[in-house]
């Protein structure tokens, strides 16, 4: 078998509170991690890439809000895919409708699609048992932690040898307080169960930037709470130690494909 020119080529195709989903591929093996977008959606964000639906070999669900798995249930019928979903993240999603095949996962085991080793680790977020991962091939891992309200020793311990991250920074504070969410909702985003602030962000890059770092998309921006300069300027203080290079993804458009080679 022809060897891959890159470790993983990674492509952010939604991320927001309207819709997530993110591709990753080895150059054999290709998975989505949640679809949180309709199916033609995801088709046409996957064809603005050059990237072939057909190609995938699973999907990958982080946990059960709509936003991660409004898509999952018809690309998996469609293209039948297996999806690989904690047993409680799956009895919570009565929505996902049926599915090609369910391959159930534990947080803390790793499993493996082909040669993609994927392993599962518990967050903290308002859900059943949300999970973020880290995906290891050819001697590259990334690492995707969205969806949280802090950043446990665990999710740092997970996070710490990555060469690319996909990290939270959900809401400026200032904006959050004086925003026109209700007070319930505001508690709920800035708890420990609800979303990553850009200066959690930040404190949380800095923790993590190690000389093998290559890139760090910030991802799940709030569209009312925060704007993506905002979180560029703010995390991007804390790359000091390592040449990555920061980027944010965006609810309405794919992102470029990032080759690590």
């Amino acid at each position: 078998m022809k060897q891959s020119p890159f470790s993983l080529a990674v492509c952010t195709l939604a991320s927001g509170s309207k819709g997530n989903a993110t591709y990753v591929s080895d150059g054999q093996t290709s998975i989505l991690i949640d679809a949180g977008l309709s199916g033609i959606e995801l088709q046409r964000r996957l064809a603005s890439r050059d990237l072939c639906p057909e190609n995938l070999n699973a999907i990958i669900v982080t946990h059960e809000h709509s936003d991660h798995v409004r898509g999952v249930g018809i690309l998996s019928r469609r293209y039948k895919l297996p999806v690989y979903i904690n047993p409680k993240t799956h009895q919570a999603s009565p929505r996902i409708g049926k599915l090609h095949e369910t391959r159930p996962f534990e947080c803390g085991t790793t499993f493996h699609v082909n040669k993609m080793a994927i392993h599962p680790f518990a967050i903290s977020h308002d859900a059943e048992n949300p999970a973020g991962f880290t995906i290891g091939q050819n001697g590259t891992t990334i690492g995707i932690a969205t969806d949280l309200g802090i950043a446990t020793a665990m999710v740092r311990q997970h996070l710490k040898r990555c060469a690319l991250l996909i990290i939270e920074a959900n809401h400026d504070p200032t904006m959050l307080e004086t925003g026109p969410y209700p007070w319930p909702l505001k508690q709920r985003i800035r708890g420990r169960t609800g979303h990553l602030s850009n200066p959690d962000s930040k404190k949380l890059l800095k923790k993590l930037q190690h000389g093998g770092l290559r890139h760090v998309i910030l991802g799940h921006l709030s569209e009312i709470n925060n704007t993506p300069q905002k979180a560029f300027d703010e995390v991007s203080r804390a790359i000091t130690g390592c040449n990555a290079e920061l980027t944010v993804a965006d609810q309405y458009s794919s992102g470029p494909v990032i080759y690590l080679k």
